[in-house]
């Protein structure tokens, strides 16, 4: 186990290195910084250096970059975060269902919904939700994280958390609020992530129930939901933990757009805007940072998969 995180280690230092290389090019873009004008490797070193420090530049207006990103980088992850959940809690039992029953008709159906779900483009969507539920319906809000009445202290910058940790009389009132701001973008974000996971489960399963001992099993009377329990979902979700992991990752590219239009305060809405106004210290700023998270999600989950998994490391200590 110890040699297959260091072989995973490695692999993100240097797709790390070549993250920087790619985000230091972007800031020699801007004719008006010192950057466009050092050697490219003579400053790619310092740059380097300066993001070993935690310095990701200075906003224009005087601000550290961190300091923007520490502020907007916590919503997106909030947004990602519950966006997975719901993705796993739907797609793990769909998919099992399927997998179980495949080539019956509800593995058709949900095979067909699958489909369905994956082909609808995000903003379609959103438009339709926020059609039916906010403005037809007047159910939630259209945009943000919570109402304007309410106001918080940045804390953790998670504002579920950050309300609950408030003093303030209305802070139920406000808490139950930010849950129904959320309700919207988290259903958008999870969509393609479901079909994934219903994907990636479904073929997990219909795989594993196949084996000898699933057989076995039925052989000795056992219910199909018992051996589903004991054995099925224990032999099939391992090995598409990092794939899972990988869904969370690039849910961070889907949160750009579903930030843009529930005019979400996350990182992705700050980048788009500082694409839109050719900010390049705060392009570069963003896409280390959020590539870096990224590789960092894929790492852990690559190593959680292999500590649940022992087939995985069995296949690492092959390659010599």
């Amino acid at each position: 186990m110890f040699i297959y995180t260091i072989r995973r280690l490695n692999l993100f230092v240097i797709t790390l290195l070549i993250l920087t290389i790619v985000s230091f090019s972007i800031l020699r873009l801007d004719t008006q910084l010192q950057w466009a004008y050092e050697p490219f490797w003579q400053g790619w070193l310092i740059y380097l250096q300066n993001l070993l420090t935690g310095n990701l530049g200075i906003s224009a207006t005087g601000i550290p970059m961190s300091t923007e990103i520490l502020k907007v980088f916590p919503a997106t992850l909030e947004l990602c975060f519950f966006a997975f959940i719901l993705s796993l809690v739907i797609g793990i039992p769909l998919g099992t269902i399927a997998g179980v029953r495949r080539g019956h008709p509800i593995d058709t159906v949900i095979s067909s919904i699958t489909l369905l779900g994956y082909s609808i483009p995000l903003f379609w969507l959103a438009m339709l939700l926020i059609l039916l539920f906010s403005l037809n319906l007047g159910w939630l809000p259209v945009s943000g994280r919570y109402s304007l009445l309410y106001q918080f202290n940045h804390v953790t910058g998670f504002a579920l958390i950050d309300i609950l940790l408030s003093d303030k009389p209305y802070r139920m009132e406000a808490f139950f609020d930010a849950v129904k701001h959320l309700v919207l973008p988290t259903i958008v974000l999870a969509m393609a992530p479901t079909t994934e996971v219903i994907r990636l489960t479904r073929a997990s399963i219909a795989e594993v129930m196949t084996k000898n001992y699933i057989k076995v099993a039925q052989t000795k009377g056992l219910s199909t939901f018992e051996i589903v329990r004991r054995h099925g979902m224990k032999n099939a979700i391992p090995p598409i933990i990092p794939k899972l992991g990988m869904q969370f990752a690039s849910m961070m590219t889907f949160a750009m757009l579903t930030e843009s239009i529930f005019n979400w305060p996350g990182i992705g809405r700050w980048l788009l805007n500082a694409i839109a106004a050719q900010n390049y210290v705060a392009i570069q700023a963003g896409v280390i940072t959020v590539g870096g998270f990224i590789l960092l999600a894929n790492i852990l989950s690559d190593v959680v998969g292999a500590i649940v998994n022992p087939l995985v490391r069995k296949e690492w200590y092959a390659i010599k």
